[in-house]
């Protein structure tokens, strides 16, 4: 049992920052495997917290830096904290769409839209906007980033709800199409994973007061994520390099194949 923990641990980590969907592949796991920690909402929390425990390490520098900027310019109003400032507030616009669409939408989505089959068709949907932006560079940075923009890769996020559609594919995407430079995109995509994720697990870890948690599951829980934290951080460094590179093609390839089977054999 806790060799299947960490194999999840595993697929949570490396599908989580990559262009792939680790919902949609929850799925299709679910669907081939019938085991119960597939179906275990307690073990997907703890492995997301360890996802997100990892992408805050990588982006740590930055985080403090836009959190002292943040505050500086607050207390201070002094023009070299205006850019970090701003950009927080870019980040948290752009949160706000998927934010309000996770909390109204999220039953309907779970009901409707999580069968197998629309996993397949969003991963053949992923693999052709991978393909749209595969060699785009951009021009603009950090600092050029505006609201427009930003609502638009929050719209481009609420796509991401859908099991199927990659949430870090959508966001670069949506960052791609704005114009941003693709390691400015990249890292506007992850800032903005931090918020609904940590939003994700407060309301997560309600659900797990409320049900309470399998004392004799509690070490596979932690493995999953000490595992997920780990696969996360060298899969999202991987997956920063291949970005950076423009061989996004390589995941347009995998959700084209990967969509196509699903959509003909589960």
């Amino acid at each position: 049992m806790l060799l299947i923990y960490i194999l999840l641990g595993i697929i949570q980590g490396f599908t989580e920052p990559i262009p792939v969907s680790s919902s949609g592949h929850l799925v299709i796991f679910k669907n081939l495997f019938d085991l119960d920690a597939l179906k275990d909402l307690n073990f997907e929390i703890f492995s997301n917290f360890g996802s997100l425990i990892a992408i805050i390490i990588i982006f740590r520098k930055d985080i403090t830096e836009l959190f002292l900027d943040f505050i500086n310019y607050i207390k201070t109003k002094d023009k070299k904290y205006k850019s970090g400032f701003k950009y927080v507030l870019l980040v948290a616009l752009a949160t706000i769409p998927a934010g309000l669409c996770g909390l109204i939408f999220n039953d309907v989505i779970e009901k409707y839209l999580s069968h197998v089959k629309y996993v397949g068709i969003a991963l053949l949907i992923t693999a052709l906007f991978l393909f749209l932006i595969r060699k785009l560079k951009g021009r603009k940075s950090d600092d050029q980033i505006t609201i427009k923009d930003a609502i638009q890769i929050g719209l481009f996020q609420v796509i991401a709800l859908l099991p199927g559609i990659s949430r870090s594919g959508a966001t670069l995407v949506g960052g791609m199409f704005s114009g941003l430079k693709r390691e400015v995109a990249f890292k506007f995509s992850f800032m903005l994973y931090i918020p609904i994720s940590v939003a994700t697990m407060i309301l997560g870890v309600k659900d797990v007061v409320e049900t309470g948690i399998d004392m004799n599951l509690l070490l596979g829980y932690i493995l999953g994520a000490i595992t997920a934290c780990i696969v996360t951080f060298f899969s999202t460094k991987w997956f920063k390099g291949i970005m950076l590179k423009g061989k996004l093609i390589y995941f347009v390839y995998y959700c084209l194949i990967a969509g196509t089977l699903v959509i003909l054999f589960l």
